[in-house]
């Protein structure tokens, strides 16, 4: 594995498959040679792969083909597991590889009305399925990729052929895969996101939206088998980089309203029951409204599946009625609580990752304890402990 941890973010703007996502490692500088080694320790002999250099669009990409020497096998569940495990993978890959064929059973025995052990993976064409899945896998460790991010996926419409006969696009496996993932429709006519690629982003990724935060070090672009009808380069993109500042990431609901008809001594009790639903920050600024009357905006921060709470609320324990709301995205520094242990016993403090280094910061709540339990002043607490972390770095 590489010695610089890095993350990825795969760019799904013509849909994804697995085939795809191979390429895209091999042209971010996967070895092929490396690999076809680890891949030849699944014990299969009825394949061969092949990447070839090509241009779609002007833009230089790596396309991938499995060729299985024999008739396609109707896999089980279980065969296909007890093939991992007899391999000589490394234990993480086998793990992974595991998941992602267990989300495509699962998926298709809902659709089908039938046990996961009872799903024939002739949909997800088997050996190849297997080459693409242990390949991306093999592909993410070895770039050093130990994060993966996704966009929103695009979702073509019509119809598509298969074994079981004709199926609406995006196809129903793919549908029960990608639950809870963010999802746009397009006029296309093709089918853009494929069962394995589906699992893929649905095992791997930590999420789906905008490009997140990163230093990019590669670019690769992996080539789909289909050109598309609307002329759009059929390539899934993958970026990798490392991220800046720290990895923590996060998407954040930010709600607002202006009130002038509200009395202020309500707005501890309002604090307390927002910060209790989840809410990560509440607070209030005076302004002029209209027939200048002074008013406050209120502003609360929330992670987004807390948001239905934090409205109801704010309805609730004010007169406001209306609110403004949008997405944002924010990056916070990594910290860890601790206790410092001061002349007064131990006090809470916040250690904190900075890009220049570790500060530790007292909590006000712990100080102001100290402060009225022995009599002091809150500032000598404070300098107190800004004594005793001056010259600290753990």
């Amino acid at each position: 594995m590489s010695p610089l941890s890095q993350i990825g973010y795969a760019d799904c703007f013509s849909g994804i498959s697995g085939d795809m996502f191979l390429g895209a490692l091999l042209d971010c500088g996967l070895d092929e040679a490396l690999l076809k080694e680890h891949l030849s320790c699944l014990k299969l002999d009825d394949f061969s792969l092949t990447a070839e250099k090509k241009a779609i669009s002007g833009i230089s990409c790596t396309a991938v083909t499995v060729n299985v020497s024999e008739s396609r096998h109707h896999h089980h569940l279980s065969t296909i597991i007890s093939l991992l495990e007899s391999s000589s993978l490394p234990s993480a890959i086998v793990q992974q590889a595991t998941s992602v064929f267990t989300e495509l059973a699962r998926a298709e025995a809902k659709v089908h009305d039938c046990d996961p052990e009872a799903v024939h993976f002739h949909e997800v064409g088997a050996v190849d399925a297997i080459i693409d899945v242990v390949g991306v896998l093999l592909g993410l460790e070895h770039l050093g990729i130990s994060r993966l991010h996704a966009s929103p996926l695009p979702m073509g419409r019509g119809f598509v052929k298969c074994e079981h006969g004709t199926l609406p696009l995006p196809a129903p496996a793919v549908c029960e895969i990608l639950k809870d993932v963010p999802l746009y429709g397009v006029e296309l006519q093709q089918e853009l996101v494929t069962p394995t690629g589906a699992a893929l982003l649905k095992v791997l990724a930590q999420d789906f939206g905008p490009m997140i935060p990163m230093r990019v070090r590669q670019t690769g672009y992996g080539s789909g088998s289909n050109k598309l009808d609307n002329g759009q380069p059929n390539l899934f993109r993958l970026f990798v980089g490392t991220p800046l500042l720290v990895e923590e990431h996060q998407e954040v609901e930010v709600i607002e309203t202006n009130i002038d008809d509200w009395s202020p001594e309500g707005f501890p009790h309002l604090y307390d029951r927002l910060l209790e639903s989840g809410a990560l920050d509440v607070s209030v600024t005076p302004l002029m409204m209209k027939k200048g009357r002074p008013g406050f905006l209120l502003r609360v921060i929330t992670p987004p599946s807390k948001s239905p709470i934090v409205k109801t609320i704010i309805f609730e324990e004010t007169s406001a009625i209306g609110l403004r709301f949008r997405r944002e995205f924010r990056q916070t520094l990594e910290r860890q609580t601790i206790s410092l242990e001061t002349q007064w016993g131990s006090v809470e403090a916040k250690k904190i990752f900075t890009p220049s280094g570790v500060m530790i910061t007292p909590e006000y709540d712990a100080c102001r304890q100290v402060a009225n339990k022995f009599k002091i002043p809150l500032q000598a607490v404070y300098d107190h402990i800004r004594t005793i972390t001056r010259n600290s770095t753990d």
